[in-house]
């Protein structure tokens, strides 16, 4: 590992261990040099486990070697460059409000890294429906939600939830070129804000790991009522044109005007007001 890596991750197991220090007794904390995916490494032990479950179970990787995005994308990541991590959960909520959590935990995750910033710059940093992070516009970390039921389950409502984050730490500029299109990294923020260049990696894993997990708690105890009303404060898309994709295809096309309580995208257009649950979003731009 040269020193530039070693300034954003510390070594697996001294992070692992900083995590342990961070986070409940009760949670399993594993932290490795390279998998797979760490979604689909909780994936398996989820649907294949017996006795008592380990969960929450937090598993990261300093490198994922088959890292996935939404709709089954690649996650281009290179060692130190990039946070990697995955969280198995148990949730007890009916089958039709499992889609809404793709919004719930990407607002959580925005309001939690916003917490980190000092108030004069927080406000720059926004969520894309339904869940990706941006910092001024440029994608900063994806988030991945799958779901499944357990080895052991009885329960009809419940199931285990795997969320898996990738952010980019630094890199930006090479991936806005690469990709050609705008993406952001941690280290632009700390270079903005005085606050978020003081946390360290297990700082930003231990509070988003947390957020996420108090969210899920709440959402069983009390639904998911109060979402619209906080997606509203980091909303990246409103009152902007919209065009809704499906493989190419136009689904859909308005004006962005928040979400409802399923976590379904509101677009108002010629016909009213449409609720969106699929699709690819892309901002239409103005000559």
């Amino acid at each position: 590992m040269d020193h530039e890596d070693s300034e954003f991750l510390p070594a697996p197991g001294d992070l692992a261990e900083a995590l342990r220090a961070a986070l409940p007794s009760a949670w399993r904390i594993d932290w490795v040099e390279r998998t797979g995916s760490t979604n689909a490494d909780l994936l398996t032990r989820a649907r294949g486990g017996s006795g008592v479950p380990a969960r929450p179970w937090l598993l990261g990787s300093h490198l994922q070697e088959q890292g996935r995005g939404r709709a089954g994308r690649t996650w281009q990541n290179r060692r130190g460059a990039n946070l990697m991590f995955s969280c198995a959960f148990d949730v007890f909520l009916q089958a039709r409000q499992l889609p809404t959590l793709a919004p719930l935990i990407g607002t959580a995750s925005c309001e939690t890294l916003r917490g980190l910033l000092g108030p004069d710059t927080r406000k720059r940093l926004l969520m894309k429906w339904p869940n990706d992070l941006l910092w001024e516009q440029g994608k900063l970390a994806g988030v991945l939600i799958e779901t499944t039921r357990a080895g052991t389950a009885t329960a009809p409502d419940h199931f285990i939830v795997i969320i898996g984050l990738g952010l980019n730490l630094r890199d930006a500029r090479a991936l806005s070129r690469s990709l050609d299109r705008q993406v952001s990294d941690w280290a632009g923020i700390a270079a903005a804000d005085a606050r978020a260049a003081g946390i360290d990696v297990a700082t930003l894993v231990a509070r988003l790991a947390r957020a996420w997990y108090d969210s899920l708690n709440r959402a069983t105890a009390h639904g998911f009522d109060d979402l619209p009303a906080r997606y509203a404060k980091v909303d990246a898309l409103e009152g902007q044109h919209l065009d809704v994709l499906d493989d190419g295809r136009l689904l859909h096309t308005g004006i962005a005007c928040g979400i409802d309580a399923q976590g379904r995208l509101l677009l108002r257009n010629a016909h009213g007001q449409i609720a969106v649950s699929v699709g690819e979003i892309s901002v239409r731009t103005r000559p």
